[in-house]
């Protein structure tokens, strides 16, 4: 096991890794940025060491100044956490080339998996389905026009090198093609600085179904089963949970299946996540991996009781997995509210701050994974998410109520959040039901306010 780990990351995160080194008996050390540098989380570290100023490029996203801070502090290994670095594939190899472990998967699968043309090569040849669509980065507008005739509209055209909605467009017709094609390519290169841009078959109302994956370097990958994801707005998750329902049991262990055997094919160790699209009939088709721990792990550790962070840090240290497929069982039903520092009534505009009041919910089966407290001031310089409010009971029905009382306990005060949204989500009949997609929140939930004349 490692003697010192290196957090590259800020917030909740932060915190979740700092908690599991401090369980495994392994010192910690965090950074942070200028903006950063009141955080309440810092003083549970064994060390903590400021990287540069509040812009995320002059500290999270610096690997040089990350590297320096590693080498100070002599580590061992470094956590990336989910967002910033954690997929960067030259970040994975520049920490391996100096001599710290990269808690994390191999470099060459990152960059493969990072690719999402690639990816999708890899999959078929594991035999996963794939969403129709083009088998690379689409040529020129003439290329790309014949190929969305070949797969007929609606088509979405999607960024080779990104994800998170940006660079994404749904085009229904031949006519607003072009437009939407060019719009896509600009956005791609503006987030990505890679312009790339692939098509594939627009999948009308469908479920956003992920399997999370283990792996260690004894060639043992086992999956943890499936979340459903399919709450979203603008391609943001707001609600996860674990299991997806109404999925079959027999389309639950393909799912399975098929992440496995795609991280068998690309070689991949540590933690991940498959992502898949179901339609309305379940069939299922692969879209990408997210080659980090997600946002959303809790909701898996606590249907299966597994620690997913500890297993991170396990694995990367060489050691085998505990248990085979076999022994990973699912228990009850776990949901989680993202809850950020937007206004959700005035099209989720950000809202920085101090936070005057803090009320967690507490009782059985809540979890509240967050980094902040009264006093704490939200800055402006990075993602809004402030806590995660995770329950878990014995059935999805009792779940949902649980999460009903979980919100309205949970009060912050000083800043908006999306704390009202989620109220209303899990008090809506069809969400109870299980019938939502990935366009329902914006399609029926909350649709666009009428323009005022």
């Amino acid at each position: 096991m490692f003697q010192r780990i290196l957090v590259a990351n800020r917030g909740e995160i932060a915190l979740r890794v700092i908690r599991a080194c401090k369980e495994l008996g392994v010192e910690v050390v965090a950074v942070y940025s200028q903006a950063d540098r009141n955080a309440p989380y810092l003083e549970l570290a064994d060390r903590a060491i400021c990287i540069g100023k509040a812009p995320s490029g002059d500290s999270y996203l610096n690997i040089p100044r990350i590297i320096a801070a590693a080498e100070v502090a002599d580590v061992q290994a470094i956590h990336p956490g989910y967002g910033f670095l954690s997929e960067n594939p030259d970040f994975a190899e520049i920490c391996r080339s100096c001599n710290f472990e990269f808690i994390g998967p191999p470099h060459d699968a990152i960059r493969r998996m990072g690719l999402k043309t690639e990816a999708k090569t890899v999959a078929a040849a594991a035999k996963v389905p794939t969403v129709p669509g083009s088998d690379g980065p689409i040529g020129s507008p003439h290329e790309a026009m014949a190929l969305a005739r070949q797969i007929g509209f609606p088509v979405l055209i999607k960024a080779a090198a990104g994800g998170g909605g940006k660079g994404m467009r749904v085009c229904r017709d031949e006519a607003s093609f072009a437009p939407s094609l060019q719009s896509a390519k600009n956005e791609a290169e503006a987030a990505f600085k890679n312009a790339s841009v692939y098509l594939e078959k627009f999948i009308d109302k469908p479920k956003h179904v992920e399997v999370q994956i283990l792996a260690d370097h004894h060639g043992h990958v086992v999956h943890l089963w499936d979340r459903d994801c399919s709450l979203q707005r603008r391609h943001q998750k707001l609600v996860e949970e674990s299991p997806a329902p109404t999925l079959p049991l027999k389309v639950r262990q393909r799912l399975g299946d098929a992440a496995v055997r795609l991280a068998k094919a690309v070689g991949y160790t540590n933690a991940g996540t498959c992502e898949f699209l179901v339609d309305s009939e379940n069939n299922f088709y692969f879209i990408e991996v997210n080659a980090r721990i997600q946002v959303e792990h809790p909701v898996t550790e606590m249907t299966t009781g597994i620690d997913l962070v500890k297993q991170q840090i396990r694995v990367a240290a060489g050691e085998k997995l505990p248990f085979t497929q076999d022994q990973i069982n699912t228990r009850g039903h776990s949901f989680e509210c993202r809850i950020n520092s937007e206004d959700p009534d005035f099209d989720f505009r950000p809202s920085a701050g101090k936070i005057t009041a803090l009320r967690v919910p507490g009782g059985p089966g809540i979890r509240w994974d967050s980094h902040v407290q009264v006093g704490y001031t939200i800055p402006p310089n990075y993602d809004s998410l402030i806590g995660k409010l995770i329950v878990h009971a014995p059935t999805r029905d009792e779940a949902m109520a649980r999460m009903r009382r979980a919100l309205d306990e949970l009060v912050i005060e000083g800043i908006q959040t999306t704390i009202p949204l989620h109220k209303r989500i899990f008090r809506d009949p069809t969400f109870a039901e299980g019938k939502v997609d990935t366009t329902w929140i914006e399609r029926e939930f909350m649709p666009p306010k009428p323009k005022s004349t």
